[in-house]
């Protein structure tokens, strides 16, 4: 069995694109009756989620964490998969050299190896599926942050809207705060050390 490396930087940048701010109240959409003046009083930013998923510690944590876990499980995988092939090679040897009395004495060695498979996958999908969770509970947390910073900053700065710079052909240089909203999250966040 063999996990399917997900790109974990990838997967907390698909998070991020979903934490397009604004503030809490819910704003009029611009519509054909809204006049233009209306439409460009407001004050929009933009943020590199690029930027954000790679500078966030929280976010560089996550994803430290995440290839620990990861590592562990290459290797527990490999232990498992190397005690098997021990087991397999000395049966092979076993029945080479004449070493089977009787075919019950084969049966149960054969019996034994299929266990060691069975056991062997079991552990390794119940890593995996652990692996899953904690990264959806990590990508949640990730999102969660990001969110509710946004709304803050957002309103502490009086802007209407903080979008993405991928949602956008074209955004002037001079509107994007990535840099100051990164400082703001990381001046908040307080790494918890797992025990």
């Amino acid at each position: 069995m063999r996990l399917n490396r997900f790109p974990l930087y990838a997967t907390m940048v698909a998070l991020a694109l979903l934490t397009v701010s604004c503030n809490e109240k819910p704003k009029k959409a611009a519509t054909a009756a809204t006049p233009s003046s209306a439409i460009e009083k407001m004050t929009i930013r933009y943020v590199d989620e690029d930027s954000i998923m790679a500078n966030y510690n929280l976010a560089k944590d996550i994803n430290e964490a995440m290839l620990r876990k990861q590592n562990q499980f290459d290797a527990a995988q490999a232990q498992r998969s190397n005690e098997i092939s021990k087991f397999a090679s000395s049966m092979e040897q076993k029945y080479k050299n004449n070493g089977y009395l009787n075919e019950e004495s084969f049966n149960a060695d054969q019996a034994a190896l299929a266990k060691k498979q069975r056991e062997a996958e079991n552990y390794l999908g119940n890593m995996q599926q652990t692996m899953q969770n904690e990264l959806s509970q990590s990508q949640q947390q990730l999102l969660d942050s990001i969110d509710n910073f946004m709304k803050e900053y957002a309103k502490a700065k009086g802007f209407d809207m903080v979008i993405r710079k991928s949602a956008t052909l074209y955004i002037d240089p001079k509107y994007d705060v990535t840099d100051e909203v990164i400082a703001g999250l990381n001046k908040r966040y307080t790494k918890v050390e797992k025990k």
